[in-house]
């Protein structure tokens, strides 16, 4: 990769401008500094807040800026920056968000060393919590246990530096060229929540190597809120702290769920999310709304919220 092997990096935001220069810093601070810098800016107009072109175009590196009029959500533009950098002859692709930021210069020349070492397709960065470097951002399940802090995670590993067939997508993530062609870009319909985990479906899929790099972190705010437990913790379902989060949550779900590779998920599905509206919530109403977003998702109805 010290050779000439191309890597764009494409970052996707939308009105968070103090957010996203910090992450810009960390990222035009790597060691093995990306080739090429692409930004979508999500729902931009004319008489906005100019900061986050400034920003771009005032980067130590060659930059795209890429403003859509159309708040195309996570997805598209993850989309939009993807088919961007593989216009550009990327060989690699490396996605990161306003919010999160690599934690130190090396991160990317490491999941270049990994991808190389292990022949790997793709390679993620463990997310830990932007406050507590030692907490992951989002806990990982392993069967019924959940795994929350990095020294779990490195007790599960089977290699001292990796761990196969186990991502979250998409901060931090490294994906060659030849992979985004083989499993295409997140799909623009579902807008936000779930895109990640429908492009890591893809991969499975696939049958391409892929995995995390335990010697990578990438810095994002604690995303645990919204997981709460049921059965006294031996389960978890997830309730959006908004009606939006909520609405995209559910109707996303209930299409992830209706794709192959996903549908044995389903019974689980029913029982953790029919316990935590009826026995902890008392909420029968929020059921049905669930049931409702659920069944929106299962028959691709995908307009606008």
């Amino acid at each position: 990769m010290t050779g000439p092997e191309k890597v764009c990096t494409v970052v996707v935001t939308h009105r968070r401008p103090d957010e996203l220069a910090k992450s810009l810093d960390a990222i035009t601070a790597q060691s093995r500094r990306p080739d090429h810098l692409i930004v979508v800016d999500n729902d931009f107009s004319d008489d906005g807040d100019p900061r986050v072109r400034d920003l771009v175009t005032g980067q130590p590196m060659p930059t795209t800026y890429l403003g859509s009029r159309r708040n195309l959500g996570g997805a598209g533009g993850f989309a939009l920056g993807i088919l961007h950098a593989l216009a550009l002859g990327a060989d690699w692709v490396w996605l990161a968000d306003d919010d999160g930021r690599p934690q130190d210069p090396e991160v990317l020349a490491t999941l270049i060393a990994c991808a190389q070492r292990h022949d790997l397709a793709e390679v993620s960065p463990m997310i830990c919590d932007l406050a507590d470097p030692e907490r992951l951002a989002f806990p990982l399940r392993r069967g019924l246990v959940w795994r929350r802090r990095v020294s779990e995670l490195r007790t599960d590993a089977t290699l001292p530096d990796f761990m196969p067939g186990i991502s979250h997508l998409f901060n931090g993530a490294l994906f060659r060229a030849a992979t985004l062609e083989a499993v295409g870009v997140p799909d623009l319909r579902l807008f936000m929540r779930g895109d990640e985990t429908e492009i890591h479906r893809r991969l499975l899929r696939s049958g391409l190597p892929f995995g995390t790099c335990l010697n990578a972190v990438y810095l994002h705010p604690q995303g645990s809120d919204e997981f709460r437990p049921i059965l006294g913790g031996r389960m978890h379902t997830q309730y959006p702290d908004n009606e939006a989060k909520r609405f995209y949550t559910y109707r996303n779900r209930g299409y992830l769920q209706s794709q192959p590779g996903m549908r044995k998920l389903i019974p689980q599905e029913w029982l953790r999310f029919g316990w935590y509206f009826l026995i902890t919530r008392r909420d029968p109403a929020g059921l049905r709304e669930w049931i409702r977003l659920r069944r929106l998702g299962r028959r691709e109805r995908f307009g606008a919220r």
